[in-house]
C-alpha cells in the first residue's frame, strides 16, 4: 500500500491512498482520497496513519453520515428487538439528549475527546428552556444535566456505536473509552412501621388504599399491582398467597402487559391481615360494578376503575402524590413503598435469600446490594446470638471437667 500527499491550498492537503486494484472503466490504479487541515508534517504523519490502517484491514470508508443520522438508523433497526418502553427511552436519550450535543458531527470523524467534551459541557453549562415564557418571551435557563442522566446517555451511546462497528462504520467504538461520570447512589427512602400504619389507617377511605397496601404489605411494584387479577389471588383459610404472572407498563401506544421486570412469575405469600382486606375489597368492588350492570369475574383487575376499567400507570403515581400531599406524612415515590416492605422485613430479621424471592429479584445480589444499610444491625445481633451459643457451650464443658 502507497500513499502521498498534495497541496490544494496553504494549509490544506489531498491524502491519496493506492489502493492497488485495478478500475476495470478506467483502467487505472483505484485511490482513495481524503481532505486533511494542518500542517505538512501533520498530513504525512496521517498519510501514513491511514496506509496503516489499510494493511491491517482495519479501514472504514469514510460517508458523510452525522451522528443524529446514525442514530436515527439505529433506533429502527432495534424497534423490533426490544420492548417499546425501552425504545421510547433510546429515542428521547438519543434524540432529545445526544443529537444536541454530537449530532452534527461526522460519524466517521467522532472521536473520544469530542465525545468527552460533549459530556463535560452537558455536565457543567446551563440548559435552555426552549419552551418560552408568556410575559417576557425569553427562554430560562435551566440546571446542567445531573451525572445520572448522562451516564445514561454514555451507556446507549457505546450500545449505538457498538453497532456502527458491527456495519464497519467505524472501526473502533471511541464511547467505550470515554470517562463515565461519577453517580453518587440514591439514598433509599422508606416508611418506619409507625409511619406505614399511619399512611394505612389515613388513606383507609380512598380508592389508593389498596395500591397502597399490595405494596407495604407484599412489595409489589407498581406496575405488577396494575396487572394483578382476582384469578391470580387464592385467600382461602388454608392457601394464602398471589401469583405475579403480568406487569402492567406505560407506553406512547398506551398499556402494555408483560412478564414480571425479573422474566419470570413468582408467589407471594399472604398475611391474614391482608387477605382479610383484600375479601372485603372484592365485596366493595362487586358491589360497585353490579351496581352498573357489570359482573365482576377472575380476569378483573384487582385494582380498577369504577367501571372495572383497567388503571394506566401514570395515573396510580398522580394520584399517589396528591393523596400524600394531604397528609403529614414525609414526600416519597409509590416505590419507596416497595422499598418499605424491604427493610421492615430485613430489619425483622427475614432471611435475605426469602425477602429476594418475595420481591422479584433475579438474585440475592441484587437484595443485598440495595438494603445493605439495613444489615448492620442483622449482623450485631448475629453475632451476639453466635456468642450466646458459644459461652453456654463453654460453660457446659467447664462443668463437665
Amino acid at each position: 500500500m502507497k500513499g502521498h500527499i498534495r497541496e490544494r491550498s496553504p494549509g490544506h492537503w489531498a491524502i491519496v491512498l493506492d489502493v492497488g486494484e485495478i478500475d476495470p472503466k478506467t483502467g487505472k490504479k483505484k485511490r482513495k482520497w481524503h481532505s486533511f487541515t494542518g500542517t505538512k508534517r501533520e498530513a504525512q504523519k496521517e498519510c501514513s496513519r491511514l496506509v496503516t490502517v489499510i494493511d491491517q484491514g482495519l479501514y472504514v470508508e469514510p460517508t458523510k453520515q452525522t451522528v443524529a443520522e446514525f442514530l436515527d438508523e439505529w433506533l429502527a433497526f432495534i424497534k423490533p428487538s426490544v420492548a417499546p418502553k425501552t425504545h421510547e427511552r433510546y429515542a428521547e436519550i438519543c434524540r432529545r439528549g445526544l443529537a444536541p450535543l454530537i449530532g452534527s458531527v461526522i460519524l466517521s470523524k467522532l472521536k473520544t475527546d469530542r465525545i468527552d467534551a460533549a459530556f463535560t459541557t452537558a455536565l457543567t453549562a446551563p440548559r435552555v428552556d426552549h419552551r418560552r415564557r408568556k410575559d417576557t418571551e425569553q427562554r430560562e435557563p435551566l440546571p446542567p444535566l445531573a451525572p445520572r442522566t448522562v451516564h445514561h446517555y454514555r451507556r446507549v451511546l457505546v450500545k449505538a456505536l457498538g453497532q456502527a462497528v458491527t456495519w464497519e462504520r467505524l472501526s473502533r467504538n471511541p464511547a467505550t473509552a470515554t470517562t463515565p461520570p461519577k453517580v453518587e447512589r440514591q439514598k433509599m427512602l422508606a416508611y418506619d412501621v409507625n409511619q406505614t400504619a399511619t399512611l394505612l389507617e389515613t388513606l383507609r377511605p380512598t380508592r389508593m388504599f389498596i395500591p397502597i397496601l399490595l405494596a407495604v404489605t407484599c412489595g409489589l411494584r407498581r406496575g405488577e399491582i396494575l396487572a394483578l387479577r382476582w384469578q391470580h389471588l387464592e385467600l382461602g383459610d388454608n392457601r394464602r398467597q398471589m401469583s405475579i404472572e403480568e406487569s402492567a407498563e406505560q407506553t406512547n401506544d398506551g398499556v402494555r402487559y408483560k412478564e414480571p421486570k425479573s422474566g419470570r412469575a413468582r408467589t407471594v405469600a399472604l398475611s391474614a391481615s391482608t387477605v382479610a382486606e383484600l375479601k372485603a375489597h372484592r365485596a366493595r368492588q362487586a358491589e360497585e360494578q353490579l351496581r352498573l350492570g357489570l359482573r365482576p369475574d377472575g380476569d378483573s383487575f384487582v385494582v380498577a376503575q369504577v367501571d372495572g376499567a383497567p388503571l394506566q400507570p401514570r395515573s396510580l403515581t398522580h394520584e399517589w402524590v396528591r393523596v400524600l400531599g394531604k397528609t403529614t406524612l414525609p414526600r416519597i415515590r409509590f416505590h419507596d413503598l416497595r422499598h418499605t416492605h424491604a427493610t421492615q422485613m430485613l430489619s425483622a430479621g427475614v432471611h435475605p435469600k426469602i425477602a429476594s424471592e418475595r420481591l422479584g429479584h433475579s438474585n440475592i445480589g441484587i437484595t443485598l446490594d440495595l438494603y445493605s444499610h439495613v444489615m448492620p444491625g442483622m449482623q450485631a445481633d448475629a453475632a451476639e446470638q453466635v456468642d450466646v451459643a458459644l459461652q453456654a457451650a463453654i460453660s457446659s464443658e467447664r462443668k463437665g471437667k
